[in-house]
């Protein structure tokens, strides 16, 4: 009976020590670690590859004494002969390169090929940094390292201007781009979300769809109110999509719960406020945290509800729009990441 005994208290603690890894291991996996990126996101050797031109450096008056990279993407079907349409992406080292989480010149590739979006010539853009900060990279771009909490989080139509009447004049002279708003797109991650709706929200004039990967509606600089703002404005000419995760920043520091602090609590918000006010708004509430895995693993289908009703005729007799958008003449292989 003792060696029983003994056998059976070896036993039940050996199956307490399983159970205590186990839970140990699922506790520790990376809820991120479910999202990963598809096919749409990767190169492939069939699809025409666009090209893309930087980094460039742009100054500025509006924020002055700071400059910022940014990038250029052409697609491979374009070739000035009408205006593409425009898709300016916030905090751009972390959108425009081939090894990071989003990687849309693979994405613009693919999609554009197949006609699932149109032709859009796609700009990535850092927040600015004076000549003693540095500029922004995939391993430091929060707001610790220059102007981007100044730029990206704060409420008023400076940032705007950067765009509208320093950015958009640059890119003029070099590409026939259209005018239309609901022809342009911003988008970002984080205080890059915020952002981009920023800027849509002063200008739709200029911008007609978002995209709003773990935006930081939140009391950073007054991010809470926007709510509360779209409620009590009439509704804007504009669209967009929201992600977040349901682990993102909560609010909760020492015990103590802030609302105007809580990332997804506070993209909920801007989900009920849109609605309410019929704006044209999609959205969906992952399982990760403050991370952009799975706004890369989704961008895919971002882009293609964003750009849904581009102008395409659906002829039963005519299959002249659902073939493959290929690039006029020799096709390029060429695709020049950015440095």
């Amino acid at each position: 009976m003792k060696q029983f005994s003994l056998f059976r208290n070896v036993f039940q603690a050996s199956c307490l020590l399983i159970a205590l890894f186990i839970g140990a291991f699922i506790h520790a996996a990376p809820l991120d670690n479910v999202y990963t990126l598809g096919p749409d996101s990767l190169p492939h050797d069939d699809v025409p590859h666009g090209k893309v031109v930087g980094p460039l450096t742009l100054p500025s008056e509006v924020f002055p004494n700071t400059t910022r990279h940014y990038w250029v993407y052409v697609p491979a079907q374009y070739d000035g002969s009408k205006p593409a349409r425009l898709m300016i992406f916030q905090d751009g080292q972390a959108f425009v390169g081939p090894e990071g989480e989003y990687r849309i010149p693979n994405v613009f590739d693919n999609l554009i090929y197949r006609r699932e979006m149109p032709v859009t010539i796609a700009v990535f853009i850092n927040p600015g940094h004076t000549p003693e900060q540095k500029e922004s990279s995939s391993s430091d771009w929060g707001d610790r390292s220059n102007n981007r909490p100044t730029e990206y989080n704060v409420l008023d139509d400076k940032y705007t201007h950067l765009i509208v009447d320093e950015l958009l004049p640059v890119l003029n002279k070099e590409y026939k781009i259209s005018s239309k708003p609901e022809d342009r797109a911003i988008a970002g991650a984080s205080s890059g979300a915020i952002c981009a709706f920023t800027v849509a929200w002063h200008r739709p004039d200029q911008f007609g769809k978002v995209i709003s990967t773990i935006g930081s509606f939140t009391n950073i600089r007054g991010g809470h109110k926007y709510p509360d703002m779209i409620r009590e404005s009439e509704t804007k000419p504009i669209r967009i999509f929201l992600q977040d995760g349901l682990n993102d920043n909560r609010g909760v520091r020492n015990g103590i719960y802030d609302p105007t602090k809580d990332w997804h609590g506070q993209n909920i918000r801007m989900v009920e406020a849109l609605t309410a006010k019929k704006y044209d708004v999609n959205y969906t509430w992952g399982i990760g945290t403050h991370s952009n895995r799975q706004g890369g693993a989704i961008m895919p289908e971002m882009l293609r509800w964003l750009w849904r009703d581009y102008p395409r005729v659906d002829d039963a007799k005519d299959d002249s729009e659902r073939k493959l958008l290929a690039a006029p003449g020799p096709e390029t292989k060429e695709f020049a990441p950015a440095k």
